[in-house]
């Protein structure tokens, strides 16, 4: 029996995403296996669309094999192939369904730092990124759910209710808020542990609505690379590299991250030094999916949260390019309902968000209960 849910996330996917067209190429690559079913139906509905799909599956066992002991020039050249197939392509789709999310966690740092400099710094972030219409998303499976806390069966109800989401509605309410970061100058934003001062002047900032990445509900921009002073308690859990993080706090001079403070210190500060970008912010973004009420340990899910902010260091987006570039882009979300301490967000002295909810009247369309 067909999931039709799987149609209805396939047929966004490639009409409102990557908004695919008759004889264009696109790549539908499957990190892990789980995600076969949802690959299969993209394929078909690519073909009646008289598309041309082409699909790569990655398991992440075999990956963790080579990286263990892996080279420069071996990352290269399994960089070489790959660049050249997303040359090739017009559109991309990401699907993201291994089984263990902590596959690669005991990499050598060095070997991860090939990984990400030479593959997906090229690949992805070069190519992908700047030259096709791209989507990434995650499958669920037992291990997002394990995850999540949920039995499998109330994770894909939740999955595909957060996925299926009417964006339409979403890229209409965001307009509001576009205009009005387009003209701001400074924002400063309160919390526990939080105290953070930074211009946004200039910087454009961009709807997201399902157009690179499902789950998607945010507005981002990025602040001026050397305006940001103050300093940010996170409170929410991430990973990186496969390494999880919590009670991160950083506090910054002139945009640097000056200070580094986690329950892994050490690693927290090894990720940081990575690049000369990447103690720098390359991302601000507001959060507004009405269904995604608490972090569940991924990112893709996380950044969404209704009521939250993050503050990325690394890389900027190419949307909202503030200058910074960086081998890293580090999503690390604050949630400012009640459940978890509350908080303001205030544009040119005014205040836009308390709480997780939005006060100017020209922006209470995101608030959750006129998204759903």
């Amino acid at each position: 029996m067909k999931d039709k849910r799987i149609e209805t996330l396939a047929n966004n996917l490639l009409k409102n995403s990557v908004k695919l067209q008759e004889h264009e190429n696109i790549l539908i690559e499957i990190l892990g296996e789980d995600g076969i079913s949802l690959g299969k139906e993209l394929i078909k509905q690519a073909e009646k669309m008289k598309a041309n799909p082409y699909f790569n599956i990655v398991n992440y066992e075999i990956l963790r094999e080579m990286l263990l002991n892996t080279n420069e020039e071996q990352i290269k050249m399994y960089a070489k192939h790959d660049l050249e197939r997303m040359k090739d392509m017009d559109c991309y789709i990401g699907i993201r369904a291994n089984t263990n999310t902590a596959e690669l966690v005991d990499i050598p740092k060095e070997n991860m730092e090939l990984y990400n400099k030479y593959y997906n710094l090229p690949v992805h972030f070069e190519e992908r990124v700047k030259h096709t219409r791209w989507c990434i998303l995650r499958y669920p499976n037992a291990s997002m759910a394990q995850m999540s806390h949920m039995s499998l069966e109330n994770f894909e109800e939740f999955y595909f209710k957060v996925c299926n989401v009417d964006y339409t509605k979403m890229e209409k309410a965001m307009e509001p808020l576009v205009k009005l970061m387009n003209k701001t100058d400074k924002v400063h934003i309160i919390g526990k542990g939080t105290d953070l001062t930074f211009s946004i002047k200039d910087i454009p900032a961009e709807k997201y609505f399902g157009t690179y990445n499902i789950p998607d509900g945010e507005v981002a921009t990025a602040p001026v690379k050397n305006s940001v002073n103050g300093y940010i308690t996170y409170n929410t859990e991430t990973s990186y590299n496969g390494i999880t993080f919590n009670n991160i706090r950083f506090e910054f001079q002139d945009g640097k991250i000056i200070k580094a403070t986690a329950n892994k210190e050490k690693e927290i500060n090894e990720i940081l030094d990575t690049d000369e970008g990447a103690r720098y912010i390359g991302e601000f973004a507001i959060g507004l999916n009405p269904y995604v009420e608490n972090v569940i340990g991924d990112t893709l899910f996380d950044e969404k949260v209704r009521g939250s902010f993050h503050f990325t260091p690394g890389d900027s987006l190419e949307e909202s390019d503030n200058g910074n570039q960086s081998s890293i882009h580090w999503d690390i979300v604050n949630i400012q309902t009640p459940e978890y301490g509350g908080g303001e967000i205030w544009f040119d002295d005014v205040l836009i968000r308390k709480d997780g909810r939005f006060i100017l009247k020209e922006l209470e369309g995101l608030n959750p209960e006129n998204l759903k």
